[in-house]
């Protein structure tokens, strides 16, 4: 219902969410139940990660590389930092790992509420490519840093930077090679499998089981799922048939829709013992802390971009030259405003530990609950309701690079559709020329070239497809044309090819 209200009057589900999650914690005399700590990353971050890594375009974070590692590396350090000053600052008994802790869980945004706005308007396409590959690599700087300060406060702060580094080098090209090693192994089984149910299931299986197999032998779920992800969406998809994509997409799109349901109505449901737990002098005491906690999160990201921008632009030339147009300061504020926190915060803050190694309760497990919920809800309401109108008083350029990657993508696949027709002199298939040619003279026109009407059905069209379909496939892996494009294609392939085949999905 709240997810429809959000269609109705164009605002970003995860906003009205949020609202939603803070009512279920004002409700009286509510359940409340809490998640495994264990369970929580598990459940949400591994899903999201993967989402990630298929939705991001590898050239695209090329062609950003700079920018995209100043926002999800140093920007993230420095909130890192700054929330944990401040934590300590106005917590004097709060032990540092737990404030690193706090900082980490508050740092990384979340781009499905910005892009949720982003995708109503027409934007330039480098700025919606910084933020989606933002939150592909902030997530796993941020829970790596998390993972470390939570192990050292578990241990009682006995970690040190002589054991700590050599463990961390070990974890993240172990965890890299992993990633590489499980991707090759699930794309033979995606290869070798044929029926769409085993398909889906395979698919959820092989997302935890990587996860789940990292972290028992002592890697980084986080980074082995993205190595494998960004693996798997490479190469994984044109090798799988359209019977089985469209409705695994479908499925899996489904899911984590479920999951962002699902944590904010989790957080609600912590909320309210979590209140009733606190005193009137520790309930002021904690919103206060929570409300300067989301400032800082805030004022870092917006004056590190901003600063960031104005050193660029005194430079006079682009942070990555011959991939990605120049940066400009409306485009600044605009990525600034777009740091909204999301699933993966508040999956991190379920997961802090309930109890040390000792048997005592985890430090302060309460006020990092409250403040993860305040930096999400603060960021995604204030945020997220004010970010379309800013868009629209900026009057950004917004240039159709994608449009005319599809367009141009699907001309070069057509031509190749009809080199494979050559020499076939059958009715079916001088009719599908003619609509090929057709077709690509309808992709040079910018007005009426961003959509195609679905072909007959018959197996010369499958021939025709499967090659349009490699050519794509070559002009994405060659940079010429980028992931969102190669996307589009793919989808438009897809129905192509079900309707030539009659294939049940169902």
């Amino acid at each position: 219902m709240l997810s429809a209200l959000a269609r109705r009057f164009g605002l970003p589900y995860p906003t009205v969410l949020a609202i939603g999650g803070a009512a279920l914690a004002l409700v009286p005399n509510g359940p409340g139940w809490t998640l495994d700590p264990h369970l929580a990353l598990t459940l949400f971050v591994a899903p999201v990660l993967l989402d990630a890594a298929y939705d991001s375009s590898v050239r695209d974070i090329k062609q950003n590389w700079l920018t995209v590692a100043s926002l999800a590396i140093v920007a993230v350090g420095l909130t890192t930092a700054a929330v944990a000053v401040v934590a300590r600052l106005l917590v004097p008994d709060m032990p540092w790992p737990v404030a690193i802790a706090l900082g980490a869980i508050v740092a990384p945004p979340d781009a499905a509420a910005a892009t949720a706005i982003l995708r109503q308007v027409r934007l330039p396409h480098r700025i919606v490519s910084i933020l989606e590959g933002e939150s592909l690599i902030n997530d796993a700087s941020a829970l790596l840093v998390y993972r470390l300060a939570v192990v050292a406060a578990v241990s009682g702060g006995t970690l040190s930077a002589w054991t700590v580094v050599p463990t961390f080098l070990l974890v993240v090209v172990g965890s890299v090679v992993a990633g590489i090693v499980l991707a090759r192994v699930m794309r033979f089984a995606f290869g070798i499998t044929q029926d769409i149910s085993t398909a889906i299931i395979l698919t959820f299986c092989s997302t935890f089981g990587v996860w789940i197999a990292a972290e028992a032998i002592g890697l980084s779920g986080i980074l082995t799922i993205v190595t494998f992800a960004v693996l798997v969406a490479r190469r994984g998809r044109a090798e799988q048939p359209a019977r089985l994509r469209v409705p695994t997409n479908v499925v899996w799109a489904t899911v984590v829709f479920v999951l962002n349901i699902f944590a904010f109505v989790l957080i609600g449901l912590q909320l309210r013992p979590i209140w009733d737990r606190l005193d009137a002098g520790q309930r002021e005491s904690y919103i206060v802390v929570a409300a300067l906690v989301l400032l800082t999160t805030v004022v870092v990201r917006f004056a590190w971009v901003m600063g960031y921008t104005a050193l660029l632009m005194l430079r006079g030339r682009s942070p990555n030259p011959g991939g990605a147009s120049s940066p400009t300061l409306r485009g600044a504020v605009l990525v600034s405003w777009a740091g909204m926190r999301g699933i993966v915060t508040l999956a991190t803050a379920f997961a802090v530990p309930t109890v040390l190694a000792g048997g005592q309760p985890f430090p302060y497990r309460d006020l990092i609950l409250l403040c993860a919920f305040a930096v999400v809800f603060g960021t995604l309401v204030v945020q997220g309701l004010t970010l379309k109108p800013l868009i629209s008083s900026m009057h950004l350029e917004a240039e159709d690079s994608v449009g005319r990657e599809v367009r141009w993508g699907r001309a070069e696949s057509y031509r190749a559709a009809l080199v494979a027709l050559d020499g076939d002199t059958s009715a079916e298939a001088q009719r599908l020329r003619v609509e090929y040619e057709e077709a690509i003279d309808l992709s040079g026109n910018d007005e009426r070239g961003d959509h195609m009407e679905d072909l007959p059905e018959n197996h010369v069209r499958r021939i025709a497809i499967a090659a349009a379909r490699r050519r794509a496939d070559e002009l994405r892996l060659s940079g010429r044309i980028g992931d969102e494009a190669y996307r589009a294609l793919e989808t438009e392939f897809d129905w192509t090819e079900l309707g030539a085949t009659n294939a049940r999905i169902i």
